[in-house]
């Protein structure tokens, strides 16, 4: 295994303690104590209802960051959802990478390989993802907003490395209808 120093800019307030990577406030933990965390909300409430509650707490977050990185980079349309999918990426997520993206029809195909939810749960049997399908959502919905297009997607899994005979997950963006 080769190794490097993070790719992302990471600057600590003295004073505050307060990490900071481009325009927004950070939380650095270790993975086992996140993951441990979501487990422990999906065994209480259901994987299902802890999946609708995560995609929409996290389409706003998406929305959110989409904004703050597009101003603060200068960027606009395609180039802010690959931000987007490189600083998810540099962040321990896993590996996303974008399959397809047209942003005036609202869709889009992500890849991701060697998620942090596999990694933790394993071959479970199930979509385990889910996380983050609200954020590509919400990241294409603020992106097209920015550009005029008023469009709203709906994001789902279609695949995820946890299933038996599957080697990556797999999401689809498209119009809500």
């Amino acid at each position: 295994m080769s190794t490097h120093a993070p790719e992302m800019p990471i600057t600590v307030d003295d004073d505050t303690g307060i990490w900071t990577t481009d325009a927004l406030p950070m939380l650095y933990v270790p993975r086992h104590f996140f993951i441990n965390n979501h487990q422990a909300v999906e065994e209480e409430i259901g994987a299902e209802r802890y999946a609708d509650i995560l995609y929409k707490a996290g389409y706003k977050s998406a929305w959110h960051w989409c904004e703050k990185e597009a101003e603060l980079h200068g960027l606009s349309g395609a180039a802010v959802f690959e931000h987007y999918m490189l600083r998810l990426s540099q962040r321990g997520w896993g590996l996303f990478s974008i399959e397809s993206l047209d942003l005036e029809a609202g869709e889009a195909r992500v890849r991701l390989d060697h998620s942090a939810f596999v990694y933790h749960y394993g071959k479970v049997g199930r979509k385990i993802d889910y996380m983050f399908t609200g954020w590509f959502a919400g990241a294409i919905d603020q992106i097209n907003g920015a550009l005029g297009n008023e469009m709203k997607t709906v994001a789902r899994q279609i695949q995820c490395a946890a299933e038996e005979g599957i080697e990556h997950g797999l999401f689809e963006v498209s119009p809500l209808t």
